[in-house]
């Protein structure tokens, strides 16, 4: 297995084609639970080029019933990416101040249930601006959102075979 680097201006490029549109290639998940995070997936696929086919516990999309739940899933998708030491990219959780154009932020509550994924896509003097499906956005401060506690997940690379 080698180690790719993340491409975060392809992640960077997706967002800002699909931020306030939808890829007919992915099922539009707005009206069952929101899109946030299978837009989240679709950047990181576009940066990383690389799924992870693991039945259950891997992340990768092939049709609306075909698919993981960290594709589409917030708590799904750290898990993923935090825990994944085989194919497809992986991740630490690191303080907003350490991510990077093509990382993820995660919104929670005080009690720790996170709920939103959007997609950093800029940061200028410390302000992150995100992108994000379900109440679409591209360049939104990530401060203008209403949250009770983030964590960010910087993506290290990507590994393949």
């Amino acid at each position: 297995m080698r180690t790719l680097k993340y491409d975060r201006t392809k992640a960077y490029e997706y967002a800002k084609k699909w931020a306030f549109g939808r890829n007919p290639v992915f099922y539009d998940f707005e009206n069952i639970g929101g899109d946030c995070t299978n837009f989240a997936s679709q950047c990181i696929y576009a940066g990383a080029g690389v799924m992870n086919y693991t039945p259950v516990m891997g992340w990768f999309y092939k049709s609306v019933n075909d698919r993981t739940p960290s594709w589409t899933g917030v708590q799904y998708l750290y898990n993923f990416l935090i825990g994944n030491d085989s194919v497809g990219p992986f991740a630490e959780e690191t303080s907003l101040d350490k991510l990077e154009v093509g990382d993820i932020v995660q919104l929670g509550r005080a009690t720790g249930d996170f709920y939103h994924s959007p997609v950093v896509i800029g940061i200028d003097r410390g302000k992150i601006f995100i992108a994000a499906h379900s109440y679409d956005a591209f360049n939104r401060p990530l401060d203008s959102y209403n949250f009770e506690q983030a964590r960010g997940i910087h993506i290290l690379g990507v590994r393949t075979y």
